[in-house]
């Protein structure tokens, strides 16, 4: 497969998980200092890895709880909250991925991605707070 067939690939996956303005912004931001920085984010891990057979989910569910086992990843990891819910999960479904994870990464990893899916939930889907009381 060519580079260009990768990245054409890649850049199709992108737009659909992370939305155009995130990959626009993206493929923007490195052009003047490392244009090959967003080819090769762009070919390996969507033209590449993402692409492969299966599921677009799981693939977001995975990359959520890798980003919050790391901590300090919270920019990368809102981008994966919002594209998992651009391939269908629910918020219940990443809450409780966040969750599963506290006995593994222990509560301060924890809260701080919490934090990030809150963030990105309440600018996505204004929570009731009437709700959370049940």
């Amino acid at each position: 497969m060519s580079r260009s067939e990768r990245f054409r690939r890649g850049e199709e996956l992108m737009r659909l998980i992370d939305g155009d303005a995130v990959t626009e912004n993206l493929l923007a931001a490195y052009e003047d200092v490392a244009p090959d920085f967003a080819r090769h984010l762009v070919e390996f891990a969507f033209g590449e890895i993402y692409a492969r057979d299966g599921d677009l989910r799981q693939r977001e569910l995975v990359a959520i709880a890798s980003l919050a086992t790391m901590g300090g990843c919270d920019a990368q990891l809102q981008t994966h909250v919002h594209g998992a819910l651009n391939v269908g999960l629910t918020p219940q479904e990443i809450v409780e991925a966040v969750m599963t994870l506290i006995p593994y990464i222990g509560f301060p990893k924890a809260l701080n991605a919490m934090a990030t899916v809150k963030r990105v939930l309440e600018k996505r889907l204004p929570l009731d707070p009437a709700a959370s009381k049940t």
